[in-house]
């Protein structure tokens, strides 16, 4: 399955970004209150600056403590983003995901952000792929 059939099958089509600048304090209700794992830092809502996701702040909370909350996402978010087009499959997706060892990744429209998926969403995707292969090889065993 293509990451643009995977966008499409989405319930909503945005992506949620945070401005450079925001308090993590601000990030961390953000996301908490959009039951959500990760926000892209973005000044426009198309570029991708860095993602901040909750591994991001819990691990800061962790090393150092509260203190981290009023700091900025600029200086927690991950900052070496890798993307993905529209044109990639899940497979490819799922193997940068794997590899890289993250789970949200921006898709771009050459340097436009079209979308976000979670590894949540390839996950599902294959899952589907999986189910539509078993009932072809099912009916072809059945003779249907």
């Amino acid at each position: 399955m293509l990451v643009q059939q995977i966008l499409k099958s989405k319930p909503t089509q945005g992506v949620d970004t945070i401005a450079l600048g925001t308090s993590v304090g601000d990030a961390a209700a953000a996301l908490s209150q959009k039951k959500i794992g990760a926000l892209v830092v973005s000044p426009d809502g198309k570029q991708v600056a860095g993602i901040l996701s909750e591994r991001d702040v819990v691990r800061e909370l962790g090393a150092r403590g509260p203190a981290c909350l009023s700091e900025t996402v600029d200086t927690l978010m991950t900052r070496e983003i890798v993307s993905c087009t529209g044109q990639e499959s899940s497979d490819e997706v799922l193997a940068k995901m794997t590899k890289g060892r993250f789970r949200h990744m921006p898709v771009m429209d050459g340097s436009e952000m079209i979308g976000l998926i979670s590894i949540g969403d390839v996950v599902k995707a294959q899952l589907s792929k999986l189910a539509m292969e078993k009932e072809a090889l099912e009916g072809m065993i059945k003779g249907f």
